[in-house]
Parts: C-alpha cells; structure tokens; sequence
C-alpha cells in the first residue's frame, strides 16, 4: 500500500478533520502499511519500533469502529508498562478530541483499583492497560469483554520478555473469539509468531526497515579498555553537552552505580530501574521528559515503553548481546524529524556483539576515539529546567490552565517561561525555567489555584 494522506483513507470526516488539526497529513510508512488492512477489519501483525507512529494506527483503526451509543468496552489496548498505556491513552484521546462523547480509561497497576471499577461501570468505551492489572478486573467482573471488537497487544516482545504470557493469555481467553486483533511488536521472533498463531485469524503481516539510517541516528563506537569505562562515558558527556541522554545498562547494580558517579562529578542524573516504587518512577520520568533533569541511567527492562519526545542521545555503557536490542535502544533518538546520536563503549572482549550490529543494520560501524578524561567534582552541567511539585491533582479537578494561570496572573512570570505540566490524581509537576523558578515558586505560595492553596516545593532527586 502506497497511501501518502491521511485523506486518501476511509475515514469519518470529523475524525480525518481532527487528525488534520493535530498536524498529521502524510501517513508514516507503518500507518501507510497497515492502516488500509487495519480499515478493512483484518488481523495485522506488524513489525515496528517505537516512534514509528504505531499508536496512531491502531488508535485510528479502534477509534473508527467504535458505537459511541454503546456505553460497552468495545476496544482494549495491552501494554507492557504503565508508561506506555499512559502515552497510548493520551494519544487515543488527542485523536479522539472531534467528539466529547469517547470514554478512554487506563486500567493499570500501582494505582486504586476501585476507582477504576467505578469508571467502569459508569461506561467506557476503549481501555488500555497493563495485563496483570486487566486480569484482575476480569478476574473480579469489574471489566466484561463480550462487547469487544477489536484487541491490540502493543510491545508483544516485550511483555513476553517481561513474563506476562500467562497474564495476556488469560485476558484474551475472556475476548469474543469474532473480533479484530493486532499485534505490534519490535522484533519477529519465533515467541511472537507463535504468539500470532495462538489469538489471530489469516493476519497480514507489515514489517517496516529494522535498521537505522545514518542521517537520522549518527552511530559512534569506542574501543576501551575494562576500566576506562565509566571515564570514557564523562567524555563523551563533557564532549558532546546533549541536553538528554539515555544510558543504557545491562545490570540494576550498574545502573545505581553509574548514576551515583555521574551525580558525585557535576551531572544532572536519575537511575531507573525495577527496584524503584512507582511514585519515584512517575517523578523520575517526568523530571527527564521537562528538561529538569539531563541524563536517565536505565536498564532494557525499566526503560521498555518509555517514549521521550526530543532525546538528543542514547549511550551504551555496555553493548547488548541482542543486536535487536541495540536497534531498539538507539531508536529512541532521531525521531520527529530530529537527528539523533548513538554512542557505544566497547572492550576488547565484546567486539563479537559490534560485528553481529553490523550485520543486523548491514553497515560497518564507525569507531571513533576517546580523549583522557578524569571524572572530578569540577563538571557542573546545569539542565534548563527546574520542576516544581504541587500537592493538588485531578481529583482535586486541578487542570494544566489552571496551573499556568497563577504562575502567569499578576506581578507572575511570562508563560514561555513555564515547561511542561504533568498532572496526576492528587499531585502535579509543572517545569520551570532555572531564573524564573524563584518567581514561580512565590507565585504559587502566595497565590491560589481554582481558588485554593496548595503545598509547593521544588522536587529534586539528585542534582539539579
């Protein structure tokens, strides 16, 4: 399928008028390989990364073949990880903005689960969750599928890898069999072609290019010795200041102990990983994504569904075994339209895992060196923004204007000095510029938010 427009689709005028006014006219290659079938209400199976406008696809496939006078759950989203049900919820609501009428609810873990049951029995229409947390509302007859017409199983590699087969098994074993399921996955494994036998009928598969062009993502390797590593990693820092980084670890306890170095010589820098109680996990990400903090120390595991606009790096500490692993580590950089750099450090000992990349991307890698680089509580890397922690949410009904109103009401800051706001049920993070926040923090002490006051600090993990 060659479709370039959205408008050369078969698409409800509200919806096709609404994606215009988001911006979206051309179709990305997965939307235009698999959103013609998707239309059709055949099974796909499709092949794509991250950022490949994946979510689009199938939120506008689900979004066409909803009945809005049916207040039934008719079409459900499984994603490996709350972050990615978040993104894939706020994604469905932007494309569903042409009418006030869509109910979308995330069902996921670390969260209440009765007001989930509440909102479900009130009506929705579409959820997105993590498995566990859908079984158990099946398990408890809160959630009732016989409605459903159309199933995504979203990052199917990766809840495989995270374990959840069972869990997803049991949850689909509650569908109708006669409905639509596609599956969408990074990789083409033998798991996950099994995993297609098991839940799809006849599916068309779609594979988009699993390796990344050199004008998009600069891919950089360094030779190293064992114990140059961590020195090496400050160069490249110091070398290139991106303003976000993502370094990708093998280990929690590499992680931890990166993140402690790097934070010990100047830089602004979270770790993520699974040891991490979901609140601080909602905190460090939300600091990364609004530019108060520079650099995320992950796992593969903690970093799964994690989608940051703008990453200007992803550095390998240490090389997956897994050549499919690094091209999905490296793709989260150089998307939107932006370049992205890769940098990779390498002993002597892995250069069997650099030839199996080349391979898989068929390209040679190109090495680069490293200057002598001391690691020194001298480095000060300072990130833009500074987040500030409100101790009011969306329960309290407290909405992202409300937020810049008291910051920009009278004798307040200018709004382009606010970043961005993330609001959840009983707290909110807005980021602020480094010169205004002590402006902003008064602001919002000593004034009132839809007429209340709230608590406010800065929040602040690590440095910056």
């Amino acid at each position: 399928m060659n479709t370039a427009e959205f408008s050369s689709l078969p698409l409800k005028p509200a919806l096709l008028e609404n994606i215009e006014s988001l911006g979206y006219t051309r179709l990305t290659p997965i939307q235009a390989e698999s959103l013609p079938h998707i239309l059709e209400g055949k099974d796909v199976i499709a092949q794509a990364k991250t950022g490949s406008g994946k979510t689009a696809a199938f939120g506008i496939g689900l979004l066409s073949r909803l009945d809005l006078s049916s207040f039934n759950v008719q079409a459900m989203v499984v994603c490996p990880t709350r972050e990615l049900a978040d993104q894939v919820c706020k994604e469905i609501r932007r494309l569903a903005r042409f009418t006030q009428n869509i109910k979308v609810l995330s069902l996921c873990g670390g969260v209440p689960f009765g007001p989930q049951a509440g909102s479900l029995e009130g009506g929705v229409h579409i959820v997105v969750g993590t498995p566990g947390r859908l079984q158990e509302h099946l398990r408890k007859r809160s959630l009732r599928l016989s409605s459903l017409k159309i199933l995504v199983l979203d990052e199917a590699d990766r809840m495989l890898d995270m374990g959840f087969e069972e869990a997803v098994t049991e949850v689909i074993s509650q569908a109708p069999t006669h409905r639509q399921t596609l599956l969408f996955s990074a990789t083409y494994a033998d798991p996950i072609r099994e995993m297609s036998r098991k839940f799809q009928y006849k599916p068309v598969s779609v594979s988009i290019e699993t390796h990344h062009h050199d004008d998009v993502i600069e891919q950089h390797f360094y030779q190293i010795e064992k114990g140059q590593r961590t020195n090496a990693l400050g160069y490249l820092l110091a070398y290139y200041r991106p303003e976000s980084t993502v370094i990708f670890c093998n280990t929690k306890r590499d992680c931890q102990d990166i993140a402690n170095e790097l934070v010990n010589s100047g830089f602004s820098v979270q770790a993520l990983h699974g040891d991490l109680e979901q609140k601080d996990r909602d905190q460090v990400l939300v600091r990364f994504a609004n530019k108060s903090c520079s650099i995320l120390v992950a796992t593969d595991v903690a970093a799964r569904g994690l989608d940051i606009k703008d990453l200007q790096a992803v550095i390998n500490f240490e090389l997956p075994w897994d050549p499919e692993v690094y091209v999905h580590r490296i793709g989260r950089t150089g998307r939107a339209g932006n370049r992205g750099l890769a940098l990779s450090l390498c002993t002597q000992q892995e250069l069997n895992r650099v030839k199996a990349i080349e391979e898989y991307q068929n390209s040679p890698a190109k090495w680069d060196e490293v200057a002598p680089f001391q690691m020194s509580r001298e480095h000060r890397f300072e990130p833009p923004m500074i987040t500030l922690w409100i101790d009011g949410g969306r329960k309290d009904k407290v909405r992202p204007g409300d937020i810049l109103g008291a910051l920009t009401g009278e004798a307040g800051i200018a709004g382009s000095e606010a970043g961005k706001i993330d609001i959840f049920d009983n707290h909110a993070y807005v980021a602020i510029k480094r010169n205004s926040v002590d402006k902003a923090l008064s602001c919002l002490r000593n004034g009132k938010i839809k007429g209340r006051s709230f608590n406010v600090r800065k929040s602040q993990k690590g440095i910056g």
